[in-house]
């Protein structure tokens, strides 16, 4: 049995922690400056972090070799996408902090997810649910769908991730391939406003139906409601001082 206690950089049989190859150098991409601490605009930074700037960092497109079994994925990947006329489905690999991510294209997404759970050599037979991400400097690909596998045959976890404009928040729904992304897919589509498209009931699940945007998008306005304590009532975050 494999101790996986140990450090996967003296193991060639583990992945490497993060980076391009069996060196674990990493390169990344710049997406934007981030001002205050949660990027307010408009409406005051109220955190007392108004002055902070900080650099967002992609990690950039992984090189071969991966690393350990990620390898044994990819080549099943490609064995698998050789065969079709999808050999461009996958975008690219990111390795970083020891998991691997594959970028899928939004079309081929429904095919990918069910390579991934029915292929001998992947059988990722569980879809843990799909998280939405909005990266709003990622221009023309602001919309993140993360979708996180396990395969219980091999103990292995890898994720998908699929991104889309603002403009066109469609991806293809894959419901029917792990039903256990109906409640996800819903509240990512509530959430963010990605619209999933072929889920069998795709309403809102955690805000109203008449609610107005996406709540965790970056974009959307802090707004909020007075909260009533004993003695004073402390204002909604958009009509609090700023402290810039």
């Amino acid at each position: 049995m494999t101790d996986r206690t140990q450090d996967p950089a003296q193991d060639p049989q583990l992945p490497v922690p993060q980076g391009t190859g069996q060196d674990g150098s990493t390169e990344v991409e710049t997406m934007g400056v981030r001002e205050g601490m949660f990027g307010v605009r408009g409406t005051g930074d109220t955190s007392g972090y108004g002055g902070l700037v900080k650099t967002t960092l992609f990690p950039g497109a992984s090189r071969r070799p991966y690393g350990g079994w990620f390898d044994e994925v990819a080549d099943a990947i490609e064995a698998r996408l050789g065969a079709t006329d999808l050999e461009g489905a996958i975008e690219r690999v990111v390795i970083d902090r020891g998991e691997i991510t594959f970028h899928i294209r939004r079309d081929d997404l429904p095919f990918v997810a069910q390579m991934f759970r029915d292929d001998e050599a992947l059988r990722f037979e569980l879809c843990s649910g799909v998280s939405g991400v909005h990266y709003v400097g990622d221009t023309d690909r602001e919309l993140h769908a993360v979708y996180h596998l396990l395969s219980m045959t091999h103990n292995r976890r890898v994720r998908l991730e699929v991104s889309v404009p603002d403009s066109d928040p469609h991806i293809p729904s894959i419901v029917s391939i792990y039903p256990t992304n109906d409640w996800h897919e819903r509240e990512t589509y509530d959430m963010f406003g990605i619209v999933f498209d072929g889920h069998p009931a795709l309403t809102r699940i955690l805000m109203p139906d008449d609610w107005p945007g996406h709540p965790q998008r970056k974009d959307y306005p802090l707004g909020g409601i007075p909260v009533e304590y004993k003695g004073g009532t402390i204002p909604p975050p958009d009509q609090r001082r700023s402290y810039n």
